[in-house]
């Protein structure tokens, strides 16, 4: 890390909308615990196998990874610069309307939140899954209003959980967030550690395994597949800049923001390789290719019998820490959008405790309007186009922010510039492309949005501003 003389960060004017304000209480251990808990969740369970699946051999499978993680850390110094010197809450929406306009910002902002909504959605419905698989009298089919399974009941109670938890305020949600975070990292950290220690004779197996060799592609097959194991891979670790949702709420954002952001990146690359070893350590290649369950197969060949119900345990614990950070993420970019006029004035209220109480109970909404519709998985397989597009406009933000803006306040610099935030913008760019090449059925519904974005961008910015201007004469 490399910092600047400067020791007080720049951020634009946020208005003062509605009542009551962000609580500037979070700091570093949140910052953490916020990425950790959005980012180690469903991914480690399925990912291992579709990677294996790809490339079945030891080297490119951890290689695999490991790029992902380079990838994750060529950007972590330009969010690190972005959110020290904009310290706002709401995420990279407010990077890309600063540089490059309210267009560009609404487009990532709406498509993060929305895909959020989504990804909450499918965090609480794999909470109702496993914990049906842990106490079955919450799994199967029950008649509430028709034909509705006891899983989506369950999930949508877990959504209206954490709505009134963070209706309280931010310190419960933040407490919530840190103690999840915390006994999940120390969850897995103990799987590892007794993976290692107990796996002797599955490590022996694994090796006298005869069939453990399987056939790996070459040429342009192998091109391709490194690109989609990538893909999988950067998907999974997404979420290590979760701190620059809460700028504003941050005590020290100079500081604070850029160690959160390295520390994430650290930790969340130093679980997932550990996690992946221990993966390699005890099965044959063979056997975690295609599995959608890697974790629960290593366990139980460490605890038998006791292994599924255990990683089910801690896999409800990650999810429950992801489902917090995700309705926190929700709630922070619509508040902020809409104290810039991109949504409705009424959703920049905020509650004493520090929660922005209607962008909360929106995001609320739909969330279990995606569960109850079932829709929340084509939502965000539509949506994951924009996912690497929002990271290019950050880096490209970055850029235009120096040129333009070189007086700015940056407590914190990116180091290597340009060429680090060069990297990790080439990079996001050719992944991007890749993206689209290779995901021909989602690409066409993502770029119809993108296109359809412009008239709901134009009729949003109409509404509020005659909105503003008659609250302005009643005054």
């Amino acid at each position: 890390m490399s910092g600047t003389t400067e020791t007080s960060s720049t951020a634009s004017p946020l208005p003062v909308v509605g009542r009551g304000r962000l609580l500037q209480v979070l700091g570093m251990w949140f910052g953490m615990a916020a990425a950790i808990g959005n980012t180690i969740a469903a991914g480690i369970v399925r990912t291992p196998g579709d990677v294996a699946r790809l490339l079945p051999n030891a080297w490119m499978f951890l290689g695999v990874w490991v790029l992902g993680g380079l990838y994750a850390f060529s950007g972590a110094s330009s969010m690190a610069e972005l959110g020290a010197a904009i310290p706002r809450s709401g995420g990279q929406y407010n990077f890309s309307r600063r540089a490059l306009g309210d267009y560009a910002g609404f487009i990532v902002g709406w498509s993060d939140w929305l895909s959020t909504c989504g990804t909450a959605a499918a965090v609480a419905i794999v909470i109702a899954e496993y914990s049906g698989a842990l106490f079955p009298v919450l799994s199967g089919n029950l008649t509430v209003l028709g034909h509705m399974r006891i899983e989506l009941i369950v999930a949508v109670f877990v959504i209206l959980g954490f709505f009134v938890l963070q209706w309280r305020g931010i310190r419960w949600g933040s407490g919530a967030q840190l103690s999840t975070a915390a006994l999940k990292t120390g969850a897995f950290l103990i799987l590892v550690m007794a993976c290692f220690l107990l796996g002797g004779p599955a490590h022996r197996a694994a090796q006298q395994s005869t069939i453990s060799s399987l056939a790996l592609p070459s040429g342009w097959p192998l091109i391709v597949a490194i690109m989609l194991g990538l893909q999988g891979v950067i998907y999974t670790v997404d979420g290590w800049d979760g701190i620059i949702y809460f700028g504003e709420e941050v005590r020290n954002p100079g500081r604070d923001i850029p160690r959160a952001i390295f520390g994430s990146v650290f930790s969340i690359m130093g679980i997932y390789l550990s996690l992946n070893l221990v993966a390699l350590y005890i099965l044959p290649m063979n056997e975690i290719s295609g599995n959608n369950f890697v974790l629960g197969t290593v366990a139980d060949r460490i605890f038998g019998k006791l292994g599924d119900p255990i990683i089910r345990s801690i896999m409800v614990i990650s999810m429950l820490s992801c489902l917090n950070a995700n309705q926190l993420f929700c709630s922070r970019t619509l508040y902020t959008m809409s104290c810039d006029g991109l949504f409705f004035r009424r959703a920049a209220r905020v509650n004493p405790g520090g929660t922005p109480v209607m962008a909360l109970f929106l995001s609320t909404v739909v969330g279990v309007l995606f569960l109850l519709t079932g829709t929340f998985e084509r939502v965000s397989a539509m949506l994951s186009f924009f996912f690497v597009a929002n990271y290019a406009l950050s880096y490209a933000s970055l850029f235009v922010l120096r040129k333009r803006e070189p007086e700015m306040v940056r407590p914190y610099r990116a180091w290597g510039y340009p060429w680090t935030p060069g990297i990790a913008l080439v990079a996001s760019v050719l992944f991007l492309a890749g993206s689209i090449l290779t995901d021909q059925k989602n690409a066409p519904w993502a770029l119809a949005t993108l296109v359809l974005s412009y008239p709901v961008f134009r009729v949003l910015k109409w509404v509020t501003h005659r909105a503003q201007a008659s609250a302005g004469a009643n005054t």
